[in-house]
């Protein structure tokens, strides 16, 4: 297949008119000629990748079912989302334990590629759970990670922690060997976020959200991660973060350490109402979902809705692109096979028109 016209989003973050040809499911630098799409005003761009997700479509990953993964993928795929590592929530470890098996015995046949797991808790401050359920929450436990590693075969790709909590220092040394090891939900000052840095923390989960804020006597997690060379998550559904801020933190830490999630639950893509998440209710009103409590309970943006906010927020598309395709592959260890659009790599493809509409989808070479 040759895509022929497109502006291409190339391996310098820019775009250049070019063809674009794949071969089976990877993409390749022989020219092909056996069928081609004339894409003349179209963006091609790489598969969004979206690392922190719960669900849609009335599907949580933490139901623990194949209906669940299979669902997220196919809406995923439809909105030009081609991988996703979906998050679980604050639980026992008998529920994690039952969620990650099931996981590990998924077959993607149909949809956006599930290339892992985020382990969105339960080593939380209890003063910063957000709507992660209270009842769950326990301190560090390495012992458990490794069990819950075990039993979804390797496919935790990000585990989540609070470092102020005991026994911090010790998972996250542990823990970073076999993933990305994430700070979250976190009560974490400056110094105490520095040294989890220095201990193996690579990444930051929903920036802003469940910390400590940033202020000029207390830079807190988010001065610590700027003097670091982590990446962040930002949620950029135009409800979690000021657009100001969002601009300011392009400023602050640059395209190539941002990434884009959704951080989206099971009510995204149907209309207004009552949902739960971690088994708690969730109301949803328009963008916005809370607890009961008035917390916000995640979003219900796609993330390439949330892409296209960055871009109505002032963020050049190339930096949006780089944010939501490229450095979330990095996060998870999936760039040598995804997040951008090089030679070799899988063909996770998407066409956008010029007010960002998906026009086609391709997932391992085949159109969604």
């Amino acid at each position: 297949m040759k895509i022929k016209n497109a502006l291409v989003f190339t391996e310098d973050c820019t775009f250049q008119k070019q063809d674009l040809c794949f071969q089976n499911d990877r993409i390749t630098d022989q020219n092909c000629e056996e069928m081609s799409i004339d894409a003349e005003g179209l963006y091609a761009i790489p598969g969004l990748i979206d690392i922190h997700l719960h669900g849609c479509m009335g599907q949580d990953f933490s139901d623990g079912t194949d209906e669940a993964l299979r669902t997220i993928a196919d809406y995923q795929a439809e909105c030009g989302v081609t991988a996703f590592a979906p998050a679980s929530m604050t639980l026992s470890e008998e529920m994690l334990y039952r969620i990650f098996r099931n996981a590990a015995q998924y077959r993607s046949e149909s949809g956006a590629m599930f290339c892992g797991i985020h382990m969105e808790g339960p080593f939380f401050s209890p003063e910063k759970k957000g709507a992660q359920n209270g009842a769950y929450l326990r301190e560090p436990d390495a012992a458990m990670f490794d069990r819950l590693y075990e039993a979804c075969n390797g496919l935790i790709k990000i585990v989540d922690v609070a470092p102020e909590r005991p026994g911090a220092a010790e998972f996250i040394k542990k823990a970073s060997q076999k993933a990305t090891v994430s700070i979250a939900h976190t009560m974490a000052d400056y110094d105490t976020a520095k040294k989890a840095f220095a201990d193996g923390v690579r990444h930051v989960t929903h920036m802003w959200n469940a910390m400590l804020p940033f202020t000029h006597r207390a830079p807190g997690v988010i001065g610590a991660a700027f003097a670091s060379d982590c990446t962040v998550e930002l949620i950029c559904d135009g409800i979690h973060i000021h657009p100001e801020v969002m601009r300011a933190m392009y400023r602050l830490f640059g395209a190539q350490r941002i990434v884009l999630v959704s951080d989206s639950m099971r009510a995204t893509g149907l209309s207004d109402g009552e949902y739960t998440l971690g088994g708690q209710k969730v109301w949803v009103n328009g963008l916005l979902a809370t607890l009961e409590d008035g917390t916000i309970a995640g979003s219900v943006t796609n993330l390439m809705e949330c892409m296209r906010q960055a871009v109505r927020f002032g963020i050049p598309l190339e930096h949006a692109v780089q944010s939501a395709a490229v450095n979330p592959a990095g996060v998870i260890g999936m760039e040598r096979e995804m997040g951008s659009l090089s030679a070799g790599k899988l063909a996770n493809i998407v066409l956008l028109d010029k007010e960002l509409q998906v026009q086609k989808v391709f997932i391992r070479g085949k159109q969604v």
